[in-house]
């Protein structure tokens, strides 16, 4: 089987196109560093010639809400037309958890995506994620303010993106949902507890504060804005055993 995966180099992508090949498929890594552009158009008739499934991995470059509305609008269009006119016959996106529940301008841009999927007539899935545990340093970052990391109490259920990856693959290989499903780590606590154990296991000395007024990515934070509301498929790798890969990879 022909698969394309737009954004295949990055970190979900190259996880999931070795995962693919492995299997013995055929796998077009697709990214402006390989030719083929979702959107300036450039290389997507070529790659798209021939293949069964598209996974669309892309991912805006900037996150200002204006740029990345236009990202997502425009590529989305680019990929859908081009699958449209090759015959693709099911179309996977990673999404996030929540972004219909959440209000910032990344998650607009993803639910703008997600209706352009729907109304596409290609047959599809949509994962819904939640965050990746390999963001956590990020997040710290972005929440830090001197030696204080102020990081909401709401729930958090962040995932493995090997976990992510392994996900992807099986989804792209089965019968499309024409639905979404919705994807998570296997442990659930308060955001701000799951940092500060994060910091303290790589002996970050920053303290980290609850806060029930921080902010995430512009949007304020209930207690259930992060986490699946029903039923999810849950990854296999717990904080702990990603904290252990993450050591030895380094």
């Amino acid at each position: 089987m022909k698969i394309v995966v737009i954004g295949g180099t990055g970190l979900i992508g190259s996880k999931t196109v070795a995962i693919l090949r492995e299997g013995g498929h055929e796998v077009v890594a697709a990214s402006p560093n390989t030719g083929v552009n979702s959107i300036t158009g450039e290389g997507l008739n070529e790659a798209m010639a021939g293949a069964q499934v598209v996974i669309d991995l892309a991912n805006s470059p900037s996150f200002e809400d204006k740029v990345v509305l236009e990202f997502f609008e425009t590529s989305g269009r680019n990929l859908l037309t081009a699958e449209a006119e090759a015959g693709v016959r099911h179309h996977v996106a990673l999404s996030i958890v929540a972004i219909d529940r959440t209000d910032n301008g990344y998650f607009r841009a993803k639910v703008a995506q997600e209706k352009l999927i729907e109304a596409s007539g290609i047959p599809y899935t949509i994962i819904r994620s939640t965050q990746f545990l390999e963001f956590l340093s990020g997040i710290a970052a972005s929440a830090a303010d001197g030696n204080i990391v102020r990081i909401s109490p709401g729930l958090f259920q962040p995932i493995a993106a090997d976990d992510v990856a392994a996900i992807v693959a099986d989804v792209a290989l089965a019968v499309p949902r024409n639905g979404i499903l919705e994807i998570a780590g296997p442990e659930r606590a308060p955001f701000s507890e799951i940092v500060a154990r994060y910091l303290k296991a790589v002996g970050d000395p920053r303290e980290v504060v609850s806060d029930p007024e921080a902010r995430y990515f512009g949007g304020r934070i209930e207690e259930y804005s992060l986490v699946p509301l029903g039923e999810a498929r849950l990854g296999r790798i717990g904080f702990d055993e990603w904290l252990r890969r993450s050591r030895a990879a380094a």
